[in-house]
Formats: C-alpha cells, structure tokens, sequence
C-alpha cells in the first residue's frame, strides 16, 4: 500500500507527533482531534 498514510506515518515519510512506539505498535496524536484528548494508535 504505497499510498497508504499511516503507512508513510509508521516509517517515518511523513513527520508526526508520536507519543509511543514498540515494535508492534505506533501511537500518536491526532493533527485534527475533535476531543480535547485524541490519540491514534496504529499496529505495525
């Protein structure tokens, strides 16, 4: 999935906020969060 946005997130093609990573998963917050709290959480 060459176009794939968390796949470019998760390898680093595109910069973000990431506020945990493990070798399974990816967390990081969302640019545009409808809650004042709001985290992505996306597995490898």
């Amino acid at each position: 999935m060459s176009d794939c946005i968390f796949c470019k997130i998760v390898s680093g093609e595109i910069p973000s906020d990431i506020v945990y990573e493990s070798d399974s998963v990816v967390a990081l917050n969302d640019l545009n969060h409808k809650a004042p709290f709001h985290i992505l959480i996306v597995l490898r």
